[in-house]
């Protein structure tokens, strides 16, 4: 077993890395920026898979970030960057219900909440104030966060972005309050993988606010419909 100062001190600063990942996503407005900063927190995630099987000895943490690295930080962003450079759409500037700074506010009041939640529902098993136990607080917290770039960008790729960010911390989680096996982060990441090609494919809508796409769909549904014969 690896020196746990050393190993504490590595995870630390990752979960700094992790939170202001998070907290960029949630307020920039710059598409290009954000696909690299999905990239980053991804590769964030990796670094903690490794520093965690460098401590533990497992190797299914070493497959979980080789499969990390691949899908999250090389494919799934290529993909994105591919679709944001067909729209010729550079800025998602507009926020529905909530402002960047209020957005930002609330994952704060989120993640205390969570933190106060979990101190409660983990007591018996994960000590509080432990590295694992923030593991677990920061995973849930990139889950809100995420859910909170869904709820307030208006760009459906900005929302893929928040989605994908939802499934960041479902892995974080997984890595330190839960044992994740191996073929559900692989069925994980299939489920990315479908979600990104679909984005792909309907590109037609993915310029516009979800309200705008419904009316583009609606438009060709009703265009199919005159080209039918009666």
């Amino acid at each position: 077993m690896s020196d746990p100062g050393v190993f504490d001190g590595i995870i630390k600063i990752l979960f700094v890395c992790v939170i202001i990942t998070s907290a960029y996503i949630i307020t920039t407005k710059n598409l290009i920026s954000l696909v690299r900063v999905y990239a980053l927190q991804s590769l964030t995630l990796v670094a903690i898979a490794l520093a965690l099987a460098w401590y533990e000895n497992t190797a299914i943490l070493l497959a979980i970030a080789l499969l990390t690295l691949i899908f999250k930080v090389i494919i799934i962003p290529y993909f994105i960057a591919t679709v944001q450079e067909k729209i010729r759409i550079k800025q998602d500037i507009e926020f529905h219900f909530l402002s960047a700074t209020s957005s930002l506010f609330i994952s704060l009041a989120l993640m205390i909440v969570v933190y106060i939640t979990l101190s409660r529902i983990l007591s018996q098993t994960l000590p509080q104030g432990s590295l694992f136990f923030f593991g677990a607080v920061i995973g849930i917290s990139l889950v809100m966060m995420g859910m909170m770039v869904m709820f307030s960008r208006k760009k459906a790729i900005t929302k893929v972005l928040g989605y994908l960010s939802m499934e960041n911390g479902v892995l974080l989680f997984g890595l330190f309050a839960t044992e994740l096996p191996f073929i559900i982060e692989f069925l994980i990441v299939i489920d990315l993988v479908i979600l990104i090609l679909l984005t792909t494919i309907l590109t037609v809508g993915i310029d516009s606010t979800l309200e705008e796409y419904h009316n583009k769909l609606h438009r060709f549904y009703l265009w199919e419909d005159q080209e039918d014969p009666i």
